[in-house]
């Protein structure tokens, strides 16, 4: 079993700051693509941020310049700096991963249970 585990979300007004956490635990060999995606009220879900292992980064044009996107030293565990804060970035925002369980097989995606975020104007 893999789990992804959410923290650091809430409330806070327009212009401030969050910082999310997500840290992937369970039967694990590697962790390779780590991402972040919202969802908000009646919307589909989009993509935030994603970065591989190795560190390359892609974002959201929205989010350019507002939000980072960075790992741990152990590879497990991703953040999201969300900076400037605007109402619309209001959603339950999301871990996902690609995670191998061992060196023979290929990984599988997994999503967290999601953390809200609410920023109010």
């Amino acid at each position: 079993q893999v789990q992804l585990v959410e923290s650091g979300g809430g409330l806070v007004q327009a212009g401030g700051s969050l910082r999310l956490s997500c840290t992937a635990s369970g039967s694990i060999f590697r962790v390779d693509r780590m991402a972040w995606y919202r969802q908000a009220a009646g919307k589909q879900r989009d993509l935030v941020a994603i970065i591989t292992r190795g560190g390359t980064t892609t974002y959201a044009d929205s989010m350019k310049g507002r939000f980072t996107i960075s790992r741990g030293n152990a590879k497990n565990t991703v953040y999201l700096q969300m900076d400037s804060l605007k109402p619309e970035d209001t959603a339950v925002y999301y871990c996902n991963a690609d995670v191998r369980r061992s060196a023979y097989t290929r990984p599988d995606n997994y999503w967290g249970q999601g953390t809200q975020v609410t920023v109010s104007s």
